[in-house]
């Protein structure tokens, strides 16, 4: 789970005007952050099936504002990609 100072930081750094909390870009760098999370809590705990269940449905959800985004502004999907470390 995201604490909300980290959840702010995230917002701050991936925002792309002073009051914007939700373009695609804040919401793929959630959502990258709350997959990573679960990454190691799954690591861990291997049978925990349900989080997976959760994390394979995160995953989707960044698929498909990857692909809105990359079909709505090449640039700012390449940047995006680049900044959080993903791959494609």
């Amino acid at each position: 789970m995201i604490l909300k100072e980290q959840k702010t930081a995230i917002i701050e750094s991936n925002r792309t005007h002073a009051t914007d909390t939700g373009s695609p870009e804040v919401q793929v760098a959630i959502l990258s952050e709350r997959i990573n999370q679960l990454t190691a809590h799954l690591k861990v705990h291997p049978h925990d099936f349900h989080s997976r269940r959760g994390m394979q449905m995160m995953i989707g959800k960044r698929r498909r504002l990857l692909d809105y985004l990359a079909k709505k502004d090449i640039e700012r999907y390449r940047a995006l990609i680049a900044k959080l470390g993903l791959r494609k």
